[in-house]
């Protein structure tokens, strides 16, 4: 995976351009660049398909079509095949090239033939338009601003603040065509609003069997590389799952875990990593050791607009940097199961059609909450995330569930631990859910300085693009779980307010001091 920034209109600004470069170099180990008069363009490569040939920006036998290209396709290889068939023979094994040479043979259709996890620009230097798509999910980043009669384009939000505009983002599962002054006319060619809506899937056994080939079937084409692979594993359920059939269907896997020295994940984890043989990389960080100047540095990296997303952010930080340092690339994660298969409690407080709604709010969100932060958490520090359970045909399979087969016997995901449970051990299959900063052992510390998230986030220029939000699971608990009103609230009124900042911190403060006072007292020294 890489990321890439491009400048197109009369007289591209170079010193901009190369801003925004500096901005991506995280992203990658090479920096790669072409730079024409009204056309500049340059992607920070991570090299993992075809390393030494998968040069960036990629251009057509004939110069005319340039490619920058963040992500990675899975079924590159069988679409190689059908290209070849059809007299498209191919000048390396990437993906890279794959991507460029299916949008010509077939045009903007190309896209929905992708299986992966991507975001690329397409440029027509004869006609000076760009042709712009994302990931039907929105795992990989694109943004665009306009100044000046010039177009820019890039992977993160941080390499267009220095355009000094307003920035917009492409959407998950869009695409569409752009020049330096009109558009980009941006529509869907995967509407996440209709996903489950083939056949409903209710006999237990059957929904079980199609989970368990699906997922097995997306964690086999992520894990086809040459390079370590790591998982981030927090000892539950999904996590767990991904471990599982990694060191299943790969000879050199890793395990990374972070949390405080007495965490609930940690406990789980070594557990596992021990029952299994796999080599464990643990992270102790101690909730004393998070202070404002990790909060601040978690907040530039991830972008992030949610005060929960940012809390998990400072947690994933030093999570990924560890995995950096171990010069591990590649690495698979369970995100994105709750939002599938009913991890979250708000699923299963209302009727089955509003739960429905919920569900596919949540995917949509998952581009600027969840995915944004394991995007901007990893790729900050040059490694590969990927995300197999947001396989498009996995979300498309849970999400033609009823909720009744998600939350069972007072048991959240309950499919997934029925069609697995022969793979599971007990002690996982039976953890109930908990969420990431807190079984981390770590969300009230970061929690002291979330009065200072939104200046934070200023003081970047994030706010180009929009500002920091509420959770929006708070506002929705606060609206009884009506998503129309909770949509209204969170538009109306953005932010928490003074009075409610207030009463946060002095929840939080009383966590922090409460270890201090037991240790002053003595009470609880014999536990």
């Amino acid at each position: 995976m890489c990321g890439f920034a491009l400048v197109l209109g009369p007289g591209a600004d170079r010193p901009t351009f190369h801003r925004m470069m500096a901005a991506l170099a995280p992203r990658g180990d090479l920096a790669e660049t072409r730079l024409d008069t009204d056309l500049l363009a340059g992607v920070q490569r991570l090299r993992i398909v075809d390393r030494e040939h998968a040069v960036q920006p990629w251009c057509s036998a004939d110069g005319r079509w340039q490619l920058c290209y963040n992500g990675e396709v899975f079924n590159h290889r069988e679409l190689a095949a059908e290209l070849d068939r059809l007299g498209r023979p191919l000048r390396t094994v990437s993906d890279t090239e794959v991507v460029l040479e299916a949008f010509l043979a077939w045009g903007p259709e190309a896209v929905t033939r992708l299986r992966g996890e991507f975001a690329f620009t397409i440029t027509d230097t004869a006609t000076g338009r760009v042709y712009l798509a994302r990931d039907p999910l929105g795992v990989k980043p694109l943004y665009w601003s306009r100044h000046l009669r010039r177009l820019h384009i890039a992977s993160e939000v941080k390499a267009l603040v220095p355009v000094g505009a307003p920035i917009s983002e492409v959407p998950p599962g869009h695409h569409g065509w752009a020049d330096a002054v009109a558009g980009p006319d941006l529509v869907p060619y995967l509407d996440l609003s209709r996903l489950g809506s083939g056949p409903r899937i209710g006999d237990p056994e059957e929904a079980a069997s199609l989970v368990r080939e699906a997922l097995a079937d997306s964690i086999r084409v992520r894990v086809d590389t040459d390079l370590t692979v790591g998982v981030i594993l927090s000892g539950g359920l999904d996590s767990t799952l991904a471990l599982l059939h990694v060191r299943q269907m790969h000879q050199d896997c890793v395990a990374f875990t972070i949390g405080a020295p007495d965490s609930e994940d940690l406990a789980y984890a070594r557990r596992l990593t021990a029952d299994l043989g796999v080599h464990h990389e643990v992270i102790e960080l101690h909730p004393r050791n998070i202070r404002l100047e990790e909060v601040r540095e978690a907040i530039r990296i991830s972008e992030l607009t949610e005060y929960g997303d940012i809390i998990n952010a400072v947690v994933s930080v030093p999570l990924f940097r560890r995995v950096r340092d171990l010069g591990v690339r590649v690495v698979l994660t369970g995100d994105g199961s709750d939002e599938l298969f009913g991890g979250y409690p708000m699923y299963h407080q209302v009727g089955p059609e509003a739960a429905r709604r919920l569900f596919l709010h949540k995917i949509r969100n998952l581009c600027r909450t969840e995915l944004q932060r394991i995007d901007r958490a990893s790729l900050g520090h040059g490694v590969e995330t990927r995300v197999p359970f947001l396989d498009p045909a996995l979300v498309e399979l849970a999400m033609r569930m009823p909720v009744d087969l998600k939350m069972r016997d007072g048991q959240e995901k309950w499919i997934l631990r029925r069609a697995f449970a022969d793979m599971l051990p007990d002690y996982i299959r039976d953890r109930p859910k908990n969420p990431m900063s807190y079984s981390s052992g770590l969300h009230e510390r970061a929690r002291l300085y979330k009065p200072l998230f939104a200046r934070q986030y200023r003081s970047f220029g994030y706010d180009l693009l929009e500002p920091v939000r509420r959770d929006f699971d708070t506002v929705l608990m606060r609206c009884d779980h009506d998503l129309d009103r909770a949509v209204a609230e969170g538009a109306a009124r953005p932010d928490y307010t003074v009075l409610e900042h207030a009463r946060d911190l002095a929840g939080a403060a009383k966590w922090n001091v409460a270890p201090a006072l037991r240790r002053l007292t003595g009470s609880g020294r014999q536990s």
